[in-house]
């Protein structure tokens, strides 16, 4: 157990600054859906599409809501993960009909096979319905540290 005795006034000051900014228990209307893939070509072609053509896209957007956009990849198993976090399903939602349907949309499903979606968060019934046909995993909000 660490006593707050032998903590200088600095670090008491840092300690308590961080601990005001975290909050137990209070829902946040962030939503972050992670999209578990699997692919065929090479991982080179996947990288070069990752790092050179979608994620610059989402990043010109200048979309403040995005808040997170990453991607891990196994290449022996040729799966990969993408973790979305955003502000709100709002902007989840504007994204998702800027996106749908456009080339960079279009290469991802050429090059990518959806194995499982998860949606972690509050998401309207009509957004619901509208990925429905993923078939998304949803999970609302319990608790925790944010």
């Amino acid at each position: 157990m660490l006593s707050l005795d032998l903590l200088s006034d600095s670090a008491l000051h840092i300690l308590n600054y961080y601990n005001m900014k975290r909050k137990l228990h209070t829902p946040n209307n962030n939503v972050t859906v992670i999209i578990d893939v699997s692919f065929t070509e090479s991982t080179d072609v996947v990288n070069q599409y990752i790092r050179d053509e979608q994620c610059p896209v989402f990043f010109n957007l200048k979309d403040e809501g995005i808040i997170r956009f990453e991607w891990f990849i196994n290449e022996e198993d040729k799966t990969a993960t993408l973790i979305e976090k955003f502000e709100n399903s709002n902007v989840w939602e504007e994204l998702g009909n800027k996106v749908i349907g456009s080339p960079i949309n279009l290469r991802f499903r050429e090059l990518f096979k959806v194995e499982k979606l998860t949606v972690l968060g509050e998401i309207n019934d009509a957004f619901k319905e509208k990925i429905k046909a993923m078939n998304p995993i949803i999970k609302s909000y319990v608790g925790g540290i944010n």
